[in-house]
């Protein structure tokens, strides 16, 4: 299994940024039976990125807050992980127009990650160890998504579920500082399970990848939208999920019960609550943002600490746990301890 430990890293704060287009699957024509999938997933709100409309743009927006709050100055950043898989353009990386827009300096470490649910535990564990030595003082890790442009509006199984945001931690080199603890795993045999066919090298974009087809009733897509296999997805998640953050947990001699928080990739409610019986973990401990923001894709687990623990996170310690988990197959779980975070605001994008 693959365990991580990355020693002298510091989280030091963390904000959010959402397109003002808020959707409620209540009122939303283009949903069918609302009341049940409200129920099954938890999901009523969603914010949808409109045309033109990055997830990079969304992410400079929270980084630009967050430094502001830290009264950092945007040239001492040494490094700028960005997580995402909707990139702005094919070629260049999008890290590199988020360094100019943030006004880095030339000298910063600018890299892309192309992850999605599991992305902040990657993200969080590749810039933590860029920065673990101390040549990197300090960072940004900037994760966010516009996926559902990626959903066909006549599918069921897409549609009612994903929002759009885009996120930043920062973090600082600290001599001793609690130590990060990572697990982590993929299975690639799985990439079927959610997966957009059409659009890259293997099968690039033509004239029929664009022609949607009946596929079930209420599921209707074009190869060029995301597909995803409910079941196969369900059946991974409350199995991969727990038995990651079990490993986690045994390995590294952590305590359960000394957690506060266990932010989990919000996925669907469903599935979140079966993993978390499986876990037998306080309900109190397990903070949710669907009903508000829907999966949010690689930024659901920051948005969630942001939007459900502001103010604990903000006035003392708290020793938490992170799992994504989902597209690749991947999943990643992360224990990490914040004390007196700065959060910034949640933000509105227009």
């Amino acid at each position: 299994m693959a365990f991580l430990e990355i020693p002298n890293v510091s989280i030091k704060g963390m904000a959010a940024t959402l397109p003002a287009n808020r959707k409620d699957n209540l009122t939303d024509p283009l949903v069918n039976d609302a009341e049940k999938i409200l129920k099954n997933t938890g999901i009523q709100y969603r914010h949808l990125a409109d045309e033109g409309m990055t997830a990079s743009d969304l992410c400079e927006d929270a980084a630009k807050r967050l430094l502001a709050d830290l009264k950092w100055n945007a040239e001492e950043v040494d490094c700028l992980i960005f997580v995402r898989q909707m990139p702005d353009y094919i070629l260049p990386a999008s890290a590199t127009i988020l360094q100019d827009k943030l006004g880095l300096s030339q000298n910063a470490y600018a890299l892309d990650v192309a992850m999605g649910c599991s992305g902040y535990v990657f993200g969080l564990s590749n810039i933590a160890a860029l920065m673990q030595s101390g040549h990197f003082k300090k960072g940004l890790l900037l994760v966010g998504d516009t996926i559902s442009r990626t959903c066909s509006v006549n599918d069921k199984s897409t549609y009612p579920l994903f929002g759009d945001a885009g996120t930043a931690t920062a973090l600082e080199y600290k001599e001793g500082a609690p130590t990060m603890k990572f697990h982590f795993g993929t299975d690639g045999s799985g990439k079927d399970a959610i997966i957009i066919p059409d659009g890259g090298s293997r099968n690039p974009f033509s004239e029929d990848s664009a022609k949607e087809e009946v596929i079930d009733e209420g599921i209707s897509r074009s190869k060029a939208n995301l597909v995803l296999e409910g079941m196969d997805v369900f059946s991974f998640g409350i199995s991969k999920a727990p038995q990651s953050i079990k490993a986690l947990l045994e390995h590294f001699e952590i305590d359960q019960e000394t957690v506060d928080n266990f932010a989990f990739h919000q996925a669907n409610l469903f599935m979140n609550e079966k993993i978390r019986k499986k876990l037998k973990i306080d309900p109190e401990k397990v903070p949710y943002s669907l009903p508000k923001y829907g999966n949010t894709s690689c930024a659901t687990i920051p948005l969630t600490l942001i939007s459900e623990r502001e103010e604990a996170l903000e006035k003392g310690s708290q020793k938490n746990v992170g799992c994504g988990f989902g597209v690749g197959l991947s999943w990643g779980s992360v224990y990490f301890e914040t004390e007196n975070l700065t959060i910034s605001e949640i933000g509105i994008l227009k």
